[in-house]
């Protein structure tokens, strides 16, 4: 099947689609089960079907859990020059826990973009979370911290640099027919073949505008005018020390897994911060490694 083919939407049995308007976005997201709230957000090249496993394994074992396409990505529809940066994406994060939880703390998990997504309400919005799992990116400023004085990360984190360019990203990617992104599935996570799910990712980027919107969100990280200047307090606040029990995974084939013991000084000494390496895995861990995430994410969770 050739990925124009591929649909935006898929026909899953582990969740419902289900739209809401938060901030003027059309939000699609996925819910499953009843019970406590945990918000599930994805990463980059990705989308909220990536959270399948965890889907299933945490809503048989009690909770609701509600995985947004966020701002960008197809289905979730954007209003004209839409703001991308971090404080936007956070505030939207809030915003679904405000709609769908009555702004009661829930339980937060988020991978790559979806981490540095969670690190940002961790710090500018710790009463809205009450206990953090955060998967394969290590705290943002630990990793500004690194690339002032690694070459070796400069050059993991090439594609920050690249995302920078005006039109060139853009043309790489459609250019390539999407493969540019498979390739980045293949660099970061060496080891798994995830040929469906990425391929449905490819499809789904090239529809519309998600490949503009989606390095929206590199370039808003770096360029301020990017970033919607209403907000400019929350943004602020986003790398403010984190209050919040919070547990960091990574592969152990991700370069990133370097920083975790150096990131301890941007929680609070009273904020439970832990880390852990899991073997066999890389960046998409959650995908790598289902069951062993899994079992990570209830154990965190379920913590008291």
């Amino acid at each position: 099947m050739s990925t124009n083919e591929l649909p935006v939407m898929k026909n899953i049995d582990y969740a419902e689609h289900k739209f809401i308007n938060i901030n003027g976005v059309e939000y699609c997201y996925l819910d499953a089960g009843d019970g406590p709230m945990v918000l599930l957000i994805h990463g980059y090249p990705d989308n909220a079907y990536s959270w399948e496993h965890q889907i299933r394994f945490l809503a048989s074992s009690g909770y609701r859990v509600i995985a947004p396409f966020t701002r960008g990505y197809e289905p979730t529809k954007v209003q004209p020059e839409s703001y991308f940066d971090r404080a936007t994406l956070a505030t939207d994060m809030v915003g679904f826990i405000d709609e769908l939880n009555e702004g009661k703390p829930v339980y937060l998990v988020g991978q790559d973009w979806g981490a540095a997504i969670s690190y940002g309400i961790l710090g500018a919005f710790p009463e809205k979370v009450s206990r953090a799992m955060v998967l394969a990116v290590p705290h943002p400023l630990e990793i500004n911290r690194t690339l002032k004085k690694s070459p070796r990360h400069i050059i993991r984190s090439f594609h920050w640099f690249l995302f920078q360019l005006p039109w060139l990203p853009e043309r790489i990617i459609r250019w390539s027919n999407g493969r540019f992104l498979s390739w980045l599935w293949k660099l970061w996570s060496p080891d798994f073949k995830d040929i469906d799910h990425v391929e449905h990712i490819i499809s789904a980027m090239l529809n519309g505008e998600s490949i503009e919107n989606t390095l929206a969100y590199y370039r808003a990280a770096i360029q301020s005018d990017y970033r919607d200047p209403k907000l400019a307090d929350i943004f602020d606040r986003l790398n403010d020390k984190i209050k919040v029990p919070t547990r960091v995974l990574c592969g152990k084939q991700d370069m990133r897994k370097e920083m975790l013991p150096r990131a301890a000084d941007l929680f609070e000494t009273s904020a439970e911060y832990q880390w852990e390496l899991i073997d066999k895995a890389g960046h998409f861990l959650h995908r790598e490694q289902a069951e062993i995430v899994n079992e990570e994410i209830i154990d965190w969770l379920n913590k008291k």
